[in-house]
């Protein structure tokens, strides 16, 4: 049978050096493109890898309990660290988020917030005409002024104007403001502005945010003290009782910022005759966070609509929007109150986010009866009325800073991407002792390996005439006999001159026998 006789020379290193450094992209004599390498073998790499404990449970070296212990160690500590990493995600995910809350500083000046009043009966009795109560049946219940009631000519009374009918029959702050002091200063019904709420006409003092008043002390005294007539005697009479009927005396009270529209039906607080009442505030300057951590609307947030009507964005305002919508969807019309906004309803849900930056005053409130004996006979001859009148009409409001201070209240991120990954490192390094440059080094050996894989998988690879490890080549004789010049055994010593060494011949050897002609 034929057989294959190999002969290896091994080349000396000073004359390999010089052949690598000829040409970058030709093949060498062995026929292997220079730089390419096989893939480091998982024990290669487990032993130069700087994962703790790696090299000694995947390492070269003989298997044994130790090694068995090492390879337990090591996924026991992988699993812990995943079973941690796990949990710093999620916590990380459900985003939570505490409050803090900065000391108060002392201020030397505090801006005054808005104050808006409203007598709780919309309309004055002696200012409806008929015309009046018949556009305002459903509203009052009242019957006409005159005893024949609403005639056939009364069906065509003019349209109704109603922001000439609550400024006609709405109760005037000229009539009811007794006194007003600001911070010791004497001030007037010039300094209120008209404003319309659900409860009609009132009046708002410090309601420009471009001229607002300040504060430059705290306690009472230093704040807003007005004295007001609430006109029991013009309260509408109850006839038949309605939706609106109101069975209370006395005042509405909305203490808020200047940005803010009133939303007194909800937001205020009642002031009752007979009493002075003492509103202590403090300012707080709350922030929100938005998301993934809250739901609050920042001002450059393009995902909500500017208010139409008001200079900024509030939640009082996107409700008196959202009424306004559902009032124009329903029946065409809006009420006074409402904004005068072009538009119409938007037909969903409508969902008013707080702002991440509001201004909010909290309140401290009590009250103190008045007059007593000695007052109530002096202010029954100052204003030309009787002690009764004055124990069931008068009222004092004193609005205050406590001090002038401001409490900032805000939302912080409890869990931030920081924190999760100076969590994620500790536990790597406590765990498996790894850090970022570990997980590049087995994602580096993994691609390695697999793009190796890949060209095997795609490109066939060429049986090499020679190859060489180690400087030894190893060559085939049927290779060498296709490639040798000489095609016959008689061929010469001196016709092989070309090849590398002479041909041998064996004096004895016939074509296809055991010993064959080979070079090398």
């Amino acid at each position: 049978m034929p057989i294959e006789i190999v002969c290896k020379i091994k080349f000396a290193e000073e004359d390999a050096k010089p052949k690598e450094k000829e040409a970058g992209d030709e093949q060498s004599l062995l026929g292997a493109a220079p730089g390419a390498a096989a893939p480091r073998d998982l024990a290669t790499f487990a032993s130069t890898s700087t994962l703790h404990g790696l090299g000694r449970a995947c390492g070269p070296g003989p298997h044994g309990p130790r090694r068995a212990l090492w390879a337990l160690a090591l996924l026991t500590s992988l699993a812990a660290f995943l079973y941690q990493a796990v949990g710093l995600a999620w916590g990380y995910l459900t985003r939570p988020h505490l409050v803090a809350m900065d000391p108060a500083v002392p201020a030397p000046v505090a801006g005054f917030p808005a104050v808006t009043l409203c007598n709780i009966n919309r309309f004055r009795h002696s200012a409806l005409s008929d015309a009046d109560i018949f556009h305002l049946a459903n509203l009052t219940g009242l019957p006409p002024k005159d005893r024949d009631g609403h005639r056939a000519a009364g069906l065509r009374y003019p349209e109704p104007d109603m922001v000439d009918i609550l400024n006609r029959t709405g109760h005037q702050l000229a009539d009811m403001l007794k006194s007003c002091n600001f911070s010791g200063h004497h001030c007037s019904a010039s300094n209120f502005s008209v404003v319309y709420t659900r409860y009609g006409k009132c009046y708002t003092f410090n309601a420009d945010p471009q001229s607002s008043l300040p504060s430059r002390a705290g306690g009472m005294g230093s704040g807003l003290e007005i004295m007001l007539d609430i006109q029991q005697e013009e309260y509408l009479p109850i006839w038949r009782e309605t939706n609106e009927t109101s069975f209370e005396a006395g005042i509405r009270v909305q203490i808020h910022s200047q940005e803010e529209p009133p939303y007194i039906h909800e937001l205020g607080f009642g002031v009752s005759p007979g009493f002075q009442t003492f509103v202590s505030c403090q300012e707080q300057r709350l922030t929100y966070l938005p998301q993934p951590w809250g739901n609050c609307r920042a001002e450059s947030d393009l995902r909500y609509p500017e208010l139409q009507g008001y200079s900024a964005y509030s939640v009082s305002a996107c409700r008196l929007r959202c009424e306004k919508e559902a009032v124009l969807q329903r029946c065409h019309c809006r009420m006074v109150h409402m904004p005068d906004s072009l538009g119409g309803g938007s037909g969903g849900p409508c969902f008013c986010p707080t702002p991440c930056n509001l201004t909010r005053y909290g309140k401290e409130i009590s009250m103190v009866r008045i007059p007593n004996r000695g007052s109530a006979r002096y202010l029954a001859r100052k204003y030309n009325r009787n002690v009764t009148y004055i124990r069931e009409n008068f009222l004092v409001l004193d609005v205050f800073f406590e001090a002038l201070t401001s409490e900032a209240v805000e939302q912080r991120a409890a869990y931030g991407l920081s924190a999760l990954l100076g969590d994620l490192g500790g536990q790597m390094s406590l765990f498996i002792g790894a850090s970022i440059l570990t997980l590049l080094e087995i994602l580096d050996y993994i691609y390695e390996v697999s793009w190796d894989r890949l060209k095997r998988a795609w490109r066939q690879p060429k049986t090499p005439l020679r190859t060489s490890a180690g400087g030894i080549s190893t060559l085939g004789l049927q290779e060498l006999k296709e490639q040798s010049p000489c095609q016959s055994r008689g061929c010469t010593e001196g016709g092989g001159a070309s090849s590398l060494l002479p041909n041998h011949h064996h004096p004895h050897s016939t074509p296809g026998s055991l010993f064959e002609d080979f070079a090398c």
